[in-house]
């Protein structure tokens, strides 16, 4: 039997709440808790919030700025349950911005897929919920054919064959849905020996080598990476060989974010820009529900404010780093008290620090409409 995803919530960036009662929403409610009203997320107005029906199959919302048409709500929200994002009306696509960007999805013959393609869909709208957030270009496959960004959810063919690989190319990102089974991915944590696998990281990954040929391939961004990131045109194939037989460089942790970074500068630059996008989503969580950390020793971590890295007036890396650095210490410890393993497995080192730092300038420069921040110019390679 399959389970109600319905009143699944996970804590969003934001902090939302209901239109009519006031009460707390989550990033992934359908429906308000307290007062039972209809529930989606509105991409127009980056917003959670309640929805009044004014029709059939259409609703209002309350908040300033609504469209004027009402919404309808997206069709794997209200068909196959996966959903909880809303269409303007005045849209005659079926489906929302989000779900737009899925080109496959698991054979739902199998019962057991449809919770796996929830759990897909949930990582992929929080990753597209920052992208969004930070201003970034994202066309999807449907109005750019040649350079949207699309997800296919692939499962194995057979048992005894060649796996899917998780993976980008050209736009397109590969998932294995066996990445949505909580005990085969932790399972292939610990025989990568990795820190850390989750679907969400996975999304972040693979969206860096997309964002890649989006903002540094081509462009004069290209002299900045290599300076940093070493130079993308080494062998990739042979590259990742030879990080697989003989694993990264005992000294690893003082240049990289993680030991795999150290395969290509491709693969540095993609889990560069997965920290990055914890840190900012992790941030922008702690910045909204009014964390502050004032330690009784004057020598602890401390973070009297939490910056707020998306907002009208994003903080200054430096302030983000200030305060990402006592945020995962007291992360950590929270999860040790509850019998966790650290939430935050890495450690950032000054090198680790300028890589982060160069993605954060390339993101500034790379916001759709950001005044002041032009868009590189192409360059010959």
């Amino acid at each position: 039997m399959l389970k109600d995803f319905s009143s699944y919530t996970i804590s969003a960036m934001k902090i939302f709440h209901c239109d009519h009662c006031g009460h707390l929403l989550f990033f992934e409610n359908t429906e308000c808790v307290s007062c039972g009203r209809r529930v989606a997320y509105l991409p127009d107005l980056r917003l959670a919030g309640s929805l009044d029906p004014i029709g059939t199959d259409t609703w209002r919302s309350p908040l300033a700025g609504a469209a004027e048409g009402g919404y309808r709500l997206c069709q794997n929200y209200k068909i196959e349950a996966v959903c909880n994002w809303a269409v303007p009306a005045a849209d005659d696509n079926p489906l929302c911005v989000s779900c737009r960007t899925t080109r496959v999805i698991p054979n739902l013959a199998d019962p057991a897929h449809r919770a796996v393609w929830y759990r897909l869909e949930v990582a992929k709208r929080r990753l597209l919920f920052t992208l969004i957030e930070l201003g970034l270009p994202m066309p999807n496959r449907i109005d750019d054919p040649e350079r949207g960004l699309t997800f296919d959810f692939l499962a194995d063919a057979d048992p005894g064959g060649p796996p899917v690989l998780t993976g980008h190319a050209g736009g397109v990102i590969t998932v294995n849905i066996a990445e949505a089974d909580d005990v085969g991915r932790e399972r292939r944590r610990t025989a990568m020996r990795e820190p850390y696998r989750t679907l969400l990281g996975h999304m972040r990954h693979e969206s860096g080598h997309y964002y890649w040929d989006i903002v540094i391939g081509g462009t004069a961004e290209l002299d900045g990476f290599r300076s940093l990131f070493g130079d993308e045109r080494a062998d990739y194939a042979a590259s990742l060989s030879a990080y697989y037989e003989n694993g990264a460089p005992a000294d690893w942790q003082e240049h990289f974010v993680s030991g795999y970074a150290t395969s290509h500068p491709w693969e540095d630059w993609a889990e560069t820009w997965a920290q990055y996008l914890h840190m900012v989503d992790t941030l922008e969580t702690a910045a909204a529900c009014g964390l502050s950390l004032k330690p009784r020793r004057r020598d602890e971590p401390a973070a009297p404010t939490m910056p707020e890295p998306v907002s009208a007036h994003p903080a200054a890396f430096q302030d983000l780093i200030d305060s990402w650095f006592p945020l995962t210490y007291v992360l950590n410890n929270l999860n040790r008290g509850l019998g966790h393993a650290d939430a935050y497995p890495f450690v950032l080192s000054p090198a680790a620090v300028a890589k982060l730092r160069f993605v954060d300038e390339v993101v500034g420069r790379a916001k759709v409409g950001g005044a002041g921040r032009p868009a590189p110019e192409k360059v010959d390679a």
